[in-house]
């Protein structure tokens, strides 16, 4: 048998320090700073901040996005202020409707939510001119740097936020965090005269933060050195392959430094792999871990949940002490010609309108499954953040031997005093990764190592874990346990969430009774089955005023893991399961469903289903009347050729679904007339810095194939009308009444739209394009969509299938 893998807990390297941010300047009433963590009410705090663009959300979606990013474990909400949305005329700056940038931050307050405002005044983000609107970016100025013409400008831009936002960055206000700018790598001086410019303007918080990947010269003590983590990243060319910057993200590392972020905006023709020195006066805290990736139209990158969770688990096992994703929820451009693009010098080409970013709460607020992956850790970190913050990481002694070293276990420890974590980390994308065989750790605490599990077991690809030890439950220790902590309920219970194909050991004192869902495999270790999970019970004194401490731990089985929640109610943390998407809202729990749906929450007797009550939602577009359907067209609809069977130059013909269906849940199918077959398209439509571009708006109207959606029902008040297309090709569009209002670049994956924040999206007036991808076009897909494409001979071009859902609010007490 192989000798267990070894770490060695050192403690920290040195005393822990206050810098004079958030304690002697800015000071907020109940919160610090420290070289190891933020704290809040003399407490450590882990934060979990989310990006959300309130300028590309409409602002009648503002407060459901907010409330499932809290739901997801959010805490704090991060914004880019971007000046071209706000001002693209100069002196007609405009914050009413989904510019109202102090509505949004006074929402985020109303929810509980913190606030890091992004001031820029260049913020990157994908958008033109990197949000500097155009009279700005063609000014004969030296752009961010201290040339008093472009400061003028920005002292005039910061003036005007300071009118809007000032009141909400007082002490009781909610903006924790100013950011300086973004990616500015050798301006150091200059952040600090933003920051100047911002407090001159009456915009101040107890943290000034800037981002610090790429080996950013920071002026020392005067922003807190913000990092990121991808995955993988549109960012490099299309045959680059997955980069090494991305693959480095699924191993622990205590190099925080990320030399690829940016590099092609940069001008980097390599990203250097060296490292830089991370400023320990501060913690190590995080702003951009990739909650999903933006699709260019060269190279489309699709993460999936596991890998999302995998590069932020990560980083918790290096010891984050703050986790921010870019971006949490997706979003609109809020008009046209607003998008980073080889047109404005960009090395990149972005869909004009979509922002969907593929990250956990979607452009159209739909969740991915990157939620569930994420707001199971988010969970851990809001339970256990406390005691984590004071647990330094400590890497094995057996470590992997670079990037492409897939045999070597990933690993690490977070722990202090005796207790902690063992955090295991063993996934990828692109390069599979092989069961380990024979897996065992040890910890070697000062009163004796630690061997856990019992035995060697195999840690099947898709990994994740955060094994307790040295807990205590009720009065119980618990010595450790091989699922993963999840949170702490109010009674006391510890609960714990099992990995799919690991055995689920909990390992006590053999003197503690253990009694409910679990064998005994040795002295003082117990079994649960891993798909299924179970309670038990902990019995061991005389320590209580009964004679005996009692302690619960339930475990929750893998088979839960994607519909498992825990969220805060009236009285304290509650454990939820549930398929759909739900939030606390006041007293109540809120489900958004097309259907009644079935809720259950954890009580001291077990799982009990909630009871939801809501309005009754309408009939669907087929039975409502809300718009005048050809029952013969729907009748041919049945034997119909499908969309890239139909000639060029055909007349309308009903569209079948080719049984590529998108999998939603109570949807219907939309009827589609085929208006026009697609044309020949071209296997380049330009290039730029090596980079393919994307075809120009009237190329695809000229070429792209062109589907009328017979009826789209209208809106209902108190509903929401989601479309879900399936499709393949290169680009399509939407239109409403032939204006395109949204867009997507093709990666495999569904499209879905919110009809009901697209003026005039109803009844028979919304039409599809799809332009044909040519074969040879110099894009990059993922491995599905790309065996589609080479599936077929010719041009790749379907709508497979259209489909709606109307969904409702159904709320249940908590109480």
């Amino acid at each position: 048998m192989p000798d267990p893998l070894r770490v060695r807990p050192t403690g920290w390297a040195e005393p822990p320090t206050r810098p004079a941010m958030a304690n002697d300047v800015d000071r907020r009433p109940g919160f610090a700073l420290t070289s190891r963590s933020v704290e809040r009410d003399g407490v450590p705090w882990v934060p979990v901040s989310g990006e959300v663009h309130y300028s590309r959300v409409p602002r009648s979606r503002w407060r459901e996005r907010l409330l499932l990013a809290r739901s997801g474990g959010v805490d704090v909400v991060a914004t880019y202020v971007v000046w071209i949305h706000h001002e693209p005329v100069r002196g007609e700056a405009r914050f009413d409707d989904g510019l109202d940038v102090a509505a949004f931050v006074r929402t985020c307050a109303e929810l509980g939510l913190s606030v890091v405002l992004r001031l820029g005044p260049w913020c990157h983000g994908e958008v033109r001119n990197g949000g500097f609107p155009d009279w700005v970016q063609d000014a004969p100025v030296a752009h961010r740097t201290d040339d008093p013409a472009y400061l003028d400008l920005v002292r005039e831009w910061f003036g005007r936020l300071g009118a809007q936002l000032a009141d909400l960055c007082g002490p009781d206000g909610p903006v924790i965090g100013i950011q300086l700018d973004n990616e500015l790598y050798d301006q150091p001086g200059h952040l600090v005269t933003l920051k100047r410019l911002a407090r001159d303007a009456g915009l101040h918080a107890p943290l000034w933060t800037a981002t610090a990947w790429g080996g950013a010269d920071l002026p020392a003590g005067e922003v807190l050195p913000l990092y990121g983590g991808y995955g993988d990243g549109f960012w490099v060319d299309a045959d680059e392959g997955w980069h090494a910057t991305f693959r480095a993200h699924y191993q622990v590392s205590h190099t925080w430094n990320d030399p690829g972020i940016g590099a092609d905006v940069r001008g980097d023709d390599e990203p250097s792999a060296a490292t830089v020195d991370r400023d320990t006066a501060f913690p190590p805290a995080t702003c951009e871990l990739g909650g999903g990736m933006a699709t260019t139209y060269h190279r489309r990158p699709v993460p999936s949940a596991l890998d999302v969770a995998t590069v932020a688990h990560t980083k918790i096992a290096a010891g984050s002490a703050w986790q921010g994703y870019y971006m949490y929820a997706g979003g609109t451009n809020p008009g046209p010609d607003l998008q980073e693009s080889h047109a404005t010098g960009y090395p990149n080409d972005l869909p004009t309108f979509d922002y969907d970013f593929h990250a956990p709460v979607g452009a159209a607020g739909l969740l991915a499954p990157s939620h569930a992956a994420l707001r199971t850790q988010h969970a851990f970190l809001a339970a256990f953040g406390p005691a984590l913050a004071a647990m330094p990481s400590t890497l094995p002694d057996v470590r992997p031997s670079g990037v492409d070293d897939s045999a070597t276990l990933r690993w690490a420890v977070r722990s202090a005093g005796g207790t902690g974590f063992v955090m295991l980390a063993w996934h990828q994308p692109h390069v599979a990764l092989p069961t380990l065989r024979g897996v065992q750790v040890q910890v070697d605490l000062p009163d004796g190592p630690l061997v856990l599990p019992s035995r060697p077991v195999d840690v099947p690809p898709g990994t994740l874990t955060r094994w307790p030890f040295g807990l205590d439950v009720g009065g119980v220790r618990l010595r450790w346990a091989t699922a993963s902590a999840l949170t702490t309920l109010p009674d006391g219970t510890l609960v714990l969430l099992a990995s799919a194909g690991v055995p689920v050991e909990v390992a006590v004192d053999p003197a503690v009774t253990v009694t409910g869902g679990a064998w005994s495999d040795a002295p003082g270790v117990h079994v649960l089955d891993d798909r299924t999970g179970g309670l038990v019970t902990l019995t061991d004194g005389p320590e209580g005023p009964d004679g005996t401490a009692v302690g619960r731990v339930l475990v929750v089985g893998a088979a839960d893991a994607d519909r498992v929640w825990v969220v805060d109610g009236p009285g304290g943390r509650v454990l939820l399961r549930s398929v759909d998407p739900l939030w606390v809202d006041g007293t109540d729990v809120v489900v958004r469903a097309s259907a009644t749906p079935v809720v259950h929450r954890w009580t001291t007797t077990g799982w009990q289903r909630l009871t939801f009550t809501a309005a009754p939602l309408p009939p669907t577009p087929s039975d409502d009347g809300s718009a005048a359907i050809d029952a013969a067209r729907l009748r041919a609809a049945q034997d119909a050729p499908t969309a890239q069977d139909v000639p060029a130059g055909a007349g309308p013909v009903a569209l079948r679904s080719t049984g590529r269906g998108t999998d939603e849940p109570g949807a219907w199918a939309v009827t589609v007339v085929a208006v026009r077959a697609g044309g020949a398209p071209q296997a380049s439509y330009g290039s730029h810095e090596g980079r393919a571009s994307a075809p120009s708006a009237a190329t695809v109207a000229d070429l792209a194939a062109e589907h009328r959606l017979v009826d789209v029902g209208r809106p209902v008040d108190g509903t929401v009308r989601h479309l879900h297309v399936a499709w393949a090709g290169d680009v399509a569009q939407l239109l409403v009444d032939g204006v395109v209002v949204a867009d997507r670049f093709w990666d495999g994956t569904p499209w879905h739209v919110d009809l009901d924040v697209l003026p005039g999206a109803q009844d028979d007036r919304v039409t599809l394009r799809v332009l044909p991808l040519h074969r040879d076009a110099a894009v990059w897909l993922p491995a599905d969509a790309a065996d589609r494409r080479r599936s077929v001979d010719g041009p790749l071009a379907a709508l497979d299938a259209a489909a709606l859902t109307r969904t409702t609010l159904w709320t249940s007490p908590l109480t």
